[in-house]
């Protein structure tokens, strides 16, 4: 498409002052032709065929009822069902977008699928089949699954009364013979759908099946209906391994082909597929052997190097010894000198202190402080003895003289001690007490509980005489 601003080429054009270039029409026309016409069915009559050396085939449909003609191109890859024979005066539909080819200057129709003219319904139904797969992703490339480089077995869904299983079982002996199970089928009819499906459910199944081929040899449109079905197409796509789909010769497309993760063009050519050559795997383990080998002798020539190298820097250890043995002998009488020195000066500390140690030896100080204590502790019970006697006689006093002074030796001579209860205090004075109050008197033996019933003033000495 055009990267030119849209507005200036809506405004060429108008007049002769601003016309378009070739170009610019051309890509104008082509964008609106596929934009308008992404999906349309053409019917007519093949009248030229060519064939590109990549594989492209160019051909016209005419109109055999007015003079008409459409260029329709069928690009290699494409998928294209159930196509027949592209030839002259055949007549068939065509479908695909129309578009407009800048470089031949004409209209084109770019095909996707080509049926013959009056297929009838069953090419109808066909083509909403694969519609409708088409719009579950059934047939996306991205859902396609590799097939297995060394599968432990083969599983094959065909009749075993056919010459497909022959010529897959042929293919199987002379490239690598290899454990194969056969599901039998019928392959045609109103049964073989059904048949067909069953067979896939069972081989799935199977214990080490690796890859599945499914198909059948050629045959008619009609004998090969069974490989258009919704029936076959889902058990295909619901298969746990990769399937191969071969059914019929090269120029038959089947809606299984399309749903199935390889398509062969035959079924001894669905075999080369999925069975590997044992000769090629040969070949390849021969020339990974010999890689292997140069490559560890390219290692090993290496390393050798690189021990050459290693071994060229490396002395004679037996020199190294020589040059170090002298300095290690010198080395070894200077410590034995130092060695003898030290002994010498040890063994002469060591009679020092021996008789420093005598001169103090703990047994004659032990005997000397002991001389001293006793004098010491003779003198210290002399001192104590006077000391206690002084302290005896100085406490006979102080008792006497304390005795002399207790309360307890007056209230012995007949004195009392008048407590009076209300404050709890020793009646000094006749005029602390009031009539009426309580009072407690002590004696030198016991108590008296009293009352007050006169208060005088002056104590009455005669009452003390």
């Amino acid at each position: 498409m055009s990267t030119e601003p849209a507005t200036a080429v809506g405004e060429l054009g108008r007049d002769a002052e601003t016309p378009f270039r070739i170009a610019q029409l051309a890509r104008l026309l082509k964008a609106g032709l596929e934009a308008s016409w992404p999906d349309v069915w053409v019917e007519g009559e093949i009248t030229d065929v060519s064939v590109s050396t990549a594989g492209h085939i160019y051909f016209t449909l005419s109109d055999p009822e007015e003079p008409a003609k459409l260029y329709c191109a069928l690009f290699r890859g494409e998928v294209v069902r159930g196509r027949p024979p592209i030839e002259k005066g055949r007549r068939v539909r065509a479908r695909g977008k129309l578009t407009y080819w800048p470089q031949g200057g004409r209209l084109q129709l770019v095909a996707r699928a080509l049926l013959e003219a009056g297929a009838g319904d069953r090419a109808a139904r066909v083509e909403r089949l694969l519609r409708q797969l088409m719009q579950e992703g059934l047939l996306a490339k991205e859902r396609k699954r590799p097939l297995p480089r060394l599968p432990r077995a083969v599983g094959v869904v065909t009749s075993l009364g056919g010459a497909a299983i022959h010529d897959i079982l042929r293919v199987t002996r002379e490239r690598c013979p290899m454990r194969i199970v056969v599901a039998d089928c019928r392959v045609q009819g109103a049964e073989a759908p059904e048949s067909i499906a069953r067979a896939l459910d069972a081989i799935a199944q199977v214990e080490g099946i690796d890859v599945v081929i499914v198909g059948r040899g050629g045959g008619a449109a009609d004998e090969l209906a069974a490989f258009d079905t919704e029936l076959v197409a889902r058990a295909i796509a619901r298969c746990p391994v990769p399937v191969v789909s071969a059914v019929g010769h090269e120029t038959d497309t089947t809606v299984a082909d399309l749903v199935a993760d390889v398509r062969a063009a035959t079924p001894s050519n669905a075999a080369e597929l999925a069975v590997p050559d044992a000769r090629a795997l040969r070949s390849e383990l021969e020339r990974l052997r010999v890689r292997l080998i140069r490559g560890i002798e390219r290692c090993i020539d290496r390393q050798r190097a690189a021990l050459q190298r290693v071994a060229g820097r490396l002395r004679d250890p037996r020199a190294a010894l020589r040059a170090f043995r002298e300095p290690l002998r010198a080395l070894g009488r200077r410590l034995e000198r130092a060695m003898r020195t030290r002994l010498r000066e040890g063994r002469d500390r060591l009679g020092a202190l021996g008789r420093r140690l005598a001169q103090r030896d703990p047994r004659a100080t032990l005997a000397r402080h002991r001389a001293t204590t006793v004098r010491l502790h003779e003198r210290l019970r002399a001192a104590l003895s006077a000391r206690l006697a002084h302290a005896r006689a100085s406490l006979g006093a102080l008792a006497a003289r304390l005795d002399a002074l207790s309360p307890l030796a007056v209230l012995g001579r007949g004195y009392a001690i008048a407590l009076h209860v209300p404050t709890g205090r020793a009646l000094t004075r006749a005029r602390d007490a009031r009539v009426g109050d309580a009072l407690e008197i002590v004696l030198a033996e016991g108590r008296l509980d009293a009352r007050v019933e006169a208060v005088r003033g002056q104590p009455d000495t005669r009452d003390l005489e």
